[in-house]
């Protein structure tokens, strides 16, 4: 038995995403004005805080303009406001028509909020918890539950100094247990302990299955005279043909930067297509290629998206505890947006813990957090947009979009009708030899790359000889059965190029490079095995966003 050591808490948070530190300075704020003492920890498996963090981003203040009133005279990095939407159905590889205002869902519109970093913003966040007196620990991984008496009552971070097979090296550091009378895990998208909460308290009963889209971005220095600052542009069409949905962007935010981007919904079934190959041919579309050429690429990143919305959202509390923002699925997806929704989670969540503690409960299962969701805009927004996603699994690109304009804008989501996707995006494979294959266009190193030398722009770095962080349940399963089957679509569904199959020997091997994980979770999403989970590796590996 390893001995940790142990501290106590009031309220642990894992993850300082949006949702984690609204959370802690929302909490810090109720003790403020009752003179109350807190003891608020937050853990981040980045090296620092926004380290992690990936997002778009047009940002709307909504939340933030609650939490912190005042943030724009306290120096937040939000600066950039929209000035112009644009809206394209690229029709092909070298055609794209503009879509006018009156066939756009109003929620694609974006008057009044900004082109931002979320790392930058999650940056100032942390400087904001701190001043409250919140303690926040970057570098460290939660790695496992505290669960006792059917509760749970913290986390265990993660070993330090372990060599790929489990063994102590020097300088080997057990985790630390960290306990709490409550914990909020706002981990992100498939937070890997917030999965095994939604398991353990089957939270997820009668309800539609998750539902993730992979998002790519980078971000792109480019001549003055193409940079139109405030311009925002949203696509969809080519290159997701047939039943691939998904869309794309292109932000033009500060200092003659630009943020491109594809998301590719992880429901699709042709086991050839790779969503990253897909993002460099797409940038070749004169709608982006005219503002990219003669720029210079300059980060890259990949992140999945949690998307199912209301349908999907699990039952957010239990026993210890309560899951906030992405790592329960509260982006609101008719917005393309998660931030401001997540911000708000976080903040309710803060609210139902502050008001049991005050009753002197601990890790009890707070029921009323429901009701308080129940009661807010952010509930609101996921109910006016609870057929979004689903409306276009269903009906198709043109008629669901259709659907979707008219429900959003003459009936402001509340039309009487559910659609729902209960197919879990693994499960929509189709066999590899019903399916065409796709042959992508070779890299030409101006605007589209190949994976190595965008993994080398996220930074990212693993600490040599340690466990493997992406476990697989059965080490046959992805020659015997994904090879077969699907022509094994990890190698073309990661975008950091972790899977390979190796050929050269006799029998074909699956090969796992853990060190170029980029912390997508799109493995863990889509094998259509669920054969492989991922985990977190030792605290502070990963990618390190500097502005994302």
């Amino acid at each position: 038995m390893v001995e940790r050591e142990t501290m106590e808490f009031d309220v642990v948070i894992v993850g300082a995403g949006p949702a984690g530190l609204s959370a802690a300075i929302k909490l810090a704020q109720q003790a403020q004005e009752k003179q109350k003492e807190l003891m608020i920890c937050v853990v981040e498996k980045g090296s620092e805080v926004g380290a992690h963090i990936l997002s778009g981003a047009v940002f709307e203040t909504k939340a933030l303009d609650e939490l912190i009133p005042d943030w724009a005279d306290k120096g937040a990095p939000i600066t950039t406001a929209v000035k112009q939407d644009d809206i394209y159905w690229l029709n092909n590889e070298s055609k794209g028509t503009k879509v006018p205002n009156f066939a756009v869902p109003k929620t694609f519109h974006n008057d009044g909020n900004y082109i931002v970093s979320m790392g930058n913003v999650c940056r100032w966040l942390s400087e904001q918890a701190e001043q409250l007196g919140i303690e926040i620990f970057p570098g460290f991984s939660a790695h496992s539950l505290i669960i006792e008496d059917d509760a749970v009552k913290g986390i265990i971070t993660g070993d330090m100094g372990l060599d790929e097979n489990g063994n102590e090296k020097d300088g080997y550091m057990p985790g630390m247990e960290l306990r709490a009378k409550y914990t909020i895990f706002a981990e992100g998208c498939r937070g890997h302990l917030g999965k095994e909460i939604i398991n353990r308290f089957n939270l997820d009963e009668g309800k539609s299955p998750q539902h993730y889209g992979l998002g790519f971005k980078e971000i792109w220095q480019i001549d003055v005279d193409k940079h139109v600052e405030g311009t925002v542009v949203h696509t969809t069409g080519w290159p997701l043909t047939g039943d691939t949905n998904g869309g794309s962007f292109m932000y033009h935010s500060g200092d003659n930067q630009i943020v491109v981007g594809l998301i590719v919904d992880l429901n699709y079934a042709n086991p050839h297509l790779s969503p990253y190959d897909e993002f460099q041919r797409m940038k070749h579309h004169p709608v982006f290629a005219e503002t990219l050429k003669g720029g210079k690429r300059i980060s890259y990143g990949a992140r999945a998206i949690a998307k199912g919305g209301l349908n999907s959202l699990p039952k957010m509390s239990f026993p210890g505890g309560i899951l906030a923002g992405c790592d329960a699925g509260t982006l609101n997806f008719a917005k393309i947006k998660g931030n401001h929704t997540a911000m708000k989670s976080g903040m309710l969540a803060a609210e139902a813990v502050f008001e049991a503690i005050e009753k002197e409960q601990a890790n009890t299962d707070i029921t009323n957090y429901q009701a308080k969701f129940e009661g807010s805009w952010l509930y609101e927004e996921l109910f006016s947009s609870r057929n979004f996603g689903p409306a276009m699994h269903k009906l198709g690109k043109f008629i669901g979009g259709a659907y979707n304009t008219l429900d959003q804008n003459f009936f402001g989501g509340k039309l009487p009708i559910q659609f729902k996707d209960n197919t879990p995006d693994h499960a929509t494979l189709l066999p590899a030899s019903s399916c065409d294959k796709i042959e992508y266009p070779k890299y030409d190193n101006e605007l589209s790359f190949d994976k190595l030398s965008s993994v080398f722009l996220s930074n990212t770095n693993h600490e040599e000889s340690q466990p493997c962080h992406l476990k697989l349940t059965d080490a046959s399963i992805p020659v015997k059965v994904n090879l077969s089957d699907f022509d094994e679509p990890a190698q073309r569904y990661c975008p950091a190029g972790v899977y390979e199959i190796d050929n050269t020997d006799e029998q074909p091997k699956f090969v796992i490079n853990s060190q170029n994980c980029v912390h997508c979770k799109t493995c863990d999403i889509k094998d259509p095995s669920q054969n492989i989970t991922w985990v977190t590796p030792e605290g502070a590996g990963g990618p390190n966003y500097p502005n994302m």
